[in-house]
Formats: C-alpha cells, structure tokens, sequence
C-alpha cells in the first residue's frame, strides 16, 4: 500500500508560479513512477506529468515549457518518493484540483488532491 499527500496548492494570480510537492509513504520502495493529473468539476481528469525512478520525464502539451517535475535528490532519498511540479506561467486555464499518483508493483495510488485557483 502507498499513500500519497499532496500539499502547496492555492490562489495565485495569473503569471505568478506555485510550486505543488507530493510525498509518498508505506511501500515506497516499489514505487517506480509518480505523476500529476488534474481535474476541473465536470471535466475528465487529465495528465500533466510524471518522473520515473530512473528521472525520465514527460509532459503535457499544456505544461510544456511551463511546469517542470522533479524528485528529491536529498542524499537519503534512495526511492523515488517525493516529488515537486514546479508551475511557471500560470494562466486562468490552469485551475484545477491537481492530484498525485504513484506507479507500484500492481497498484496505482492516488493522494487527496490539493486546490489551485488561478485569478486576480
């Protein structure tokens, strides 16, 4: 079992940068992706991005150029357990509940979801 918390969400205004951080617990060690989706009422949850053990990446059209994904290189961070979606740029369109998830051994995990509101 893996459980995901998600933290850093919030009002910004547009332009401005948030940074989201994601932090696994429990089976952490057959952990081997962990990625971000967000999800507006009424909309189907869709990707942003994600970051392998391996500190492969991958993005959206729409983060591309904008959100940038990494993992904590803290010398005791062996496993890939906590990881950050830095957010440049922020446009209105950007509002959503953004949500962690995390790749393991037959299971993908999926943490509460933390808010961010982009407006003056």
């Amino acid at each position: 079992q893996v459980q995901l918390v998600e933290s850093g969400g919030g009002l910004v205004e547009p332009g401005g940068s948030l940074t989201l951080s994601c932090a696994a617990s429990g089976s952490i060690s057959s952990i081997y992706l962990m990625g971000w989706y967000r999800q507006v009422p009424g909309k189907q949850r869709e990707f942003v991005a994600f970051i392998t053990n391996l500190g492969s990446t991958n993005y959206s059209d729409s983060g591309k150029g904008r959100f940038t994904i990494s993992r904590d290189n803290t010398k005791n961070a062996v496993y890939l357990q906590k990881v950050y979606l830095q957010m440049n740029s922020l446009e209105p369109e950007d509002t959503a509940v953004y949500y962690c998830n995390a790749y393991s051994t037959n299971m993908v995990s999926w943490g509460q979801g933390t808010q961010v509101t982009v407006s003056w």
